[in-house]
C-alpha cells in the first residue's frame, strides 16, 4: 500500500516585480507536508477550535482578516476571545504534525542581478519541490504517492500554475532529475477557498509569520517562534527555508 503524502502551497505577497510595495519587498511561497493521516487530525484539531469560537466550522482562516479582525474575525476584538483563540492556533501549529518547505524571494535583490522579466513563482515552486523530495526520501519510505494542493485564482492564473508544475515534472532541478521527481508527485488539485480546505488555510497561517521572519529576523515574532521547529531540517542543515538571492555579507 502506498505511503500517501499531501503538499498545501500558499502565497504571502505578489509575484509582481515591476511594481510592489517598498515596504513588503517580498514574495513568499509557503508549502505544508503531512501525511493523509495527520491531515485528518490537523482537519478535526482545526475545526474544534473553529467551534469554540464561532460554534460552527464554515469560517476560513485567512492571515490577513484575522489581522485586521475582519470578515467574520470581528470576534477578535474581544480580548479575551482573542487570547483563546491564539493560543488555540499556537497548540496546533506548535506540534509536530506537518513539515515546512518554503521559498521566499527578496525583490529588490533579485532585480538587481536578474532584473524584472524573470518568474518568480516558477522559482519558488522549483526549490519547494526538490526539497519535499529531499523531505521524504529521508523518512526511508517506499511507494511514496504525494498530492499537491493550491488554492484556485481563476483560469488563466490556474493554467499557468499547472504548466509551473509539469515542467518541473518534466525537466526536474539541478539537483532532483526528471524520473526522480515524478516518483514522488503524483497528483495536482486546485481548489476554491470556498471548500473550507484545513491545509490550505494552515499553509496560510504559517506563510506570514516566516514572510516577517524573513524582512526581521530579529524582531518579535511570536508565531514563528511556534512553528520553526516544524521547518524541515536534514544533517542539521535547514533545507525548508530557501531565502533567494541571498545578499553579500548576510
Amino acid at each position: 500500500m502506498a505511503n500517501k503524502f499531501i503538499l498545501y502551497l500558499d502565497e504571502c505577497g505578489d509575484q509582481n516585480l515591476a511594481s510592489f510595495d517598498p515596504q513588503f519587498p517580498i514574495f513568499t511561497l509557503c508549502g505544508i507536508v503531512v501525511s493523509e493521516e495527520q491531515d485528518k487530525v490537523l482537519a478535526e484539531r482545526i475545526n474544534v477550535l473553529k467551534k469554540e469560537i464561532w460554534n460552527n466550522i464554515n469560517i476560513i482562516f485567512h492571515s490577513r482578516d484575522i489581522r485586521k479582525c475582519q470578515n467574520g474575525f470581528e470576534v477578535l476584538f474581544d480580548l479575551d476571545v482573542k487570547k483563546r483563540f491564539f493560543q488555540g492556533v499556537n497548540d496546533i501549529l506548535g506540534d509536530n504534525g506537518y513539515v515546512v518547505v518554503c521559498c521566499s524571494i527578496l525583490k529588490e535583490p533579485y532585480i538587481r542581478q536578474y532584473g524584472k522579466l524573470n518568474d518568480v513563482y516558477g522559482l519558488s515552486l522549483s526549490y519547494i519541490m526538490e526539497r519535499v523530495v529531499f523531505y521524504l526520501d529521508s523518512l526511508g519510505l517506499t511507494d511514496i504517492e504525494l498530492c499537491t494542493i493550491i488554492e484556485k485564482r481563476g483560469k488563466k492564473e490556474d493554467a499557468s500554475l499547472l504548466n509551473y508544475y509539469n515542467q518541473l515534472l518534466d525537466r526536474g532541478t539541478y539537483w532532483v532529475d526528471s524520473h526522480r521527481m515524478k516518483k514522488v508527485f503524483k497528483k495536482f488539485d486546485m481548489r476554491w477557498k470556498s471548500e473550507n480546505i484545513i491545509g490550505l488555510q494552515i499553509a496560510d497561517l504559517i506563510a506570514y509569520p516566516v514572510t516577517r521572519h524573513v524582512l526581521n529576523p530579529n524582531g518579535v515574532n511570536l508565531a514563528f517562534d511556534v512553528l520553526k521547529k516544524n521547518i524541515f531540517q536534514l544533517n542539521g542543515k535547514v533545507y525548508g527555508m530557501k531565502i533567494f538571492p541571498k545578499e553579500q555579507g548576510k
